[in-house]
């Protein structure tokens, strides 16, 4: 048993942030029944990359003109956020349509959704809408601004969120320009908040019965995340620079180029200081009084970041990890995509897997990374072809073949 299984998702969203939440929760039990719109579906499966990349014949088109020739079933994009859903088509612009967001969201336990601020309400899908004909229905809105403010109207995107968070700001070398972190981190960051929501939610609602809404805005999930950063402002009245992979508050804590052109990251506190020196041979820092405790290092940073890249660069990333572990010192080479995922430890831990994809065949994917003990692991199933799922989803409505092929040819799915 896995521990979310019996809870129903109805997902009215696309692109990255809730369809992300949503493969959470759906590979932790949950039954996510994915609402696309007809013919072009989410469209991250018109995003590359594609598995098999569209040959020179294509390269004159644009990427959707490309995902068209290649069929909307082999975006990778798609793939990392949508696994083991049920996909249906329906067009929420018809009257039929919206009946069918009704029926789902009868039975449902969470209606999640992405649309700009209003859009549901016109279509009578929002949550007064939805909770008058469910009452125990736990309903998230997730927009760039929230539903209130004077930007609720305003369009965003990840790197957006991350630029008026101050992400960005905190992000690059000492002396160049800001940065975005190499990952969406505002997307990725905001599904997994949702998630923690929607199961908060789950929880709350075991104790009254009655359902709830939640209206998260990816800015705010972005503010929370700056918490030892605003911990310092509000301390200090300081606002922080970029330190590249320096830490503001704690010396040593970067990373340092070996002599082979590798990178290794050491973070130490005091009790790591006197083992790190010796290692490197550097004694004399190591006892220097000055240096004892973090206060004085930070206090001392440039010495101390001096004598360490010196020592460091002498020695390759593979004698420079092993005498960190031999030492007790936390460190950890920088690796490359490609290190991560043939890495021993990783391998043994179950963190990747693959799954058989009716388009593209067997497809690697990364696990959510939980393992219980006393629960069924999460796993990674394939995600869902377009509209897959729609007619045996409509049949549980129960709409009749002939309801059913009447949707079909006017439009509603």
């Amino acid at each position: 048993m896995k521990p979310l299984e019996g809870v129903t998702v109805v997902e009215l969203a696309r692109v990255l942030a809730c369809p992300f939440a949503g493969m959470i929760l759906a590979e932790l039990g949950a039954r996510v029944i994915k609402v696309e719109q007809p013919v072009d579906g989410d469209e991250t499966r018109g995003y590359e990359p594609f598995v098999g990349q569209p040959d020179e014949s294509l390269a004159h088109l644009d990427e959707d003109a490309q995902a068209e020739a290649m069929g909307r079933e082999r975006s990778a994009y798609f793939y990392a956020f949508n696994r083991s859903k049920e996909s249906i088509t329906v067009n929420l612009r018809t009257a039929e349509g919206q009946e069918i967001v009704r029926k789902l969201a009868r039975d449902a336990d969470v209606v999640l959704e992405n649309f700009p601020v209003g859009t549901l309400k016109r279509y009578g899908l929002d949550w007064p809408a939805l909770k008058a004909i469910n009452p125990r229905l736990l309903y998230v809105s997730c927009t760039g601004f929230g539903q209130t403010g004077p930007y609720a109207s305003r369009k965003g995107y990840d790197t957006v969120f991350q630029a008026m968070s101050g992400i960005m700001s905190l992000t690059g070398e000492k002396d160049g320009g800001p940065v975005k972190p190499g990952i969406p981190v505002s997307d990725l960051s905001s599904g997994l908040w949702i998630a923690l929501g929607i199961v908060s939610m789950l929880q709350g609602r075991q104790k009254d019965g009655t359902g709830a809404y939640l209206d998260f805005s990816m800015l705010d999930g972005q503010i929370s995340l700056l918490a030892l950063a605003a911990a310092r402002y509000f301390a200090l009245d300081e606002v922080p620079e970029r330190l590249g992979t320096e830490h503001p508050g704690r010396v040593p804590s970067a990373s340092f180029l070996c002599a082979d052109g590798g990178y290794v990251h050491i973070t130490g506190a005091d009790q790591h200081w006197r083992p790190l020196c010796a290692l490197l041979g550097l004694d004399a820092l190591g006892a220097d009084p000055r240096l004892q405790h973090n206060s004085g290092r930070v206090l001392h940073r440039d010495e101390v970041m001096e004598h360490l890249t010196g020592a460091i660069a002498l020695l390759t990333r593979a004698q420079l990890c092993a005498a960190c572990d031999a030492a007790g010192v936390p460190a950890g080479p920088l690796n490359t995509l490609d290190e991560v995922i043939v890495d021993p430890h990783l391998r043994a831990r179950g963190v990747f897997a693959d799954f058989e994809h009716p388009e593209s065949g067997r497809f690697p994917a990364i696990q959510l990374p939980f393992l219980f003990n006393g629960y069924d692991n999460p796993t990674a199933n394939r995600p869902p072809l377009l509209g897959e799922h729609t007619d045996r989803v409509l049949q549980d409505l129960g709409y009749n073949p002939q309801d059913i092929d009447a949707l079909h040819r006017a439009g509603a799915v």
